[in-house]
């Protein structure tokens, strides 16, 4: 349990230092959309190769379809709660996607920490890569929305601990999880992200750096694809 707790503090640590960048910092808007875009290029690659893929070759279509359908259906209903509770919160959906990601995510993460997959470091590094961007923006909208710092590191403290959490919860129920519950683990996450790029971070990026925006979701989508390939 010492090694699903430890890993899964790692890899959910780059949330709060994301929120801790962003408290460091004052992020221009230019800034804060380059990081987004970049963000949202490594998440297109979670999505393709670490969610998807993964999720077809241990389930099949009918599990991950299934997922894909439940994520983007959460994600897409509680957003719009969030939207009413704190009109043009973006920072506030960024964090309720990586909530809906994470968690899903490092349960898997647990499941193979305890099957005995082991846990490559490219797996690690690409999940700091795509969780830092969105906490970093996130964070940083919230603070110019007047969110407070101590209730922004707190949210996200919060978060990655309830991540961190996951992992154990994966490890500790290992045996009971089969394949087809992973793959649709992987979808639910895969299709809450999908929604998020597509309603949240794609549109900021853009608006807020105009077309340089895609070259740098491609660099991002390029590390993704380079992390995804040594796990």
């Amino acid at each position: 349990m010492l090694t699903a707790l430890a890993i899964g503090a790692l890899a959910a640590g780059s949330l709060v230092l994301g929120a801790v960048l962003a408290l460091a910092h004052g992020w221009t808007r230019l800034q804060v959309a380059i990081v987004l875009a970049f963000g949202a290029g490594a998440l297109i690659s979670a999505v393709s190769f670490e969610l998807a893929e993964e999720a077809l070759k241990i389930g099949g279509l009918g599990w991950t379809g299934a997922g894909l359908a439940g994520g983007a259906a959460t994600y897409y209903v509680l957003d719009g709660l969030v939207e009413r509770r704190f009109p043009g919160g973006a920072g506030t959906s960024l964090a309720l996607g990586a909530f809906l990601d994470g968690v899903p995510e490092q349960l898997v993460l647990g499941i193979a920490i305890a099957s005995g997959e082991g846990v490559g470091l490219g797996l690690l590094v690409a999940i700091f890569i795509s969780n830092l961007p969105e906490a970093t923006a996130s964070a940083s909208q919230m603070l110019a929305h007047g969110t407070s710092r101590r209730r922004v590191l707190g949210l996200w403290g919060a978060v990655a601990a309830l991540c961190t959490l996951a992992t154990v919860i994966g490890w500790a129920s290992a045996d009971a999880a089969p394949d087809e519950l992973r793959a649709a683990i992987n979808g639910f996450a895969a299709g809450a992200l999908i929604v998020m790029l597509i309603d949240t971070m794609i549109p900021d990026a853009r608006s807020g750096a105009g077309r340089i925006a895609g070259l740098v979701t491609t660099l991002g989508f390029a590390v993704g694809v380079a992390l995804s390939s040594l796990s």
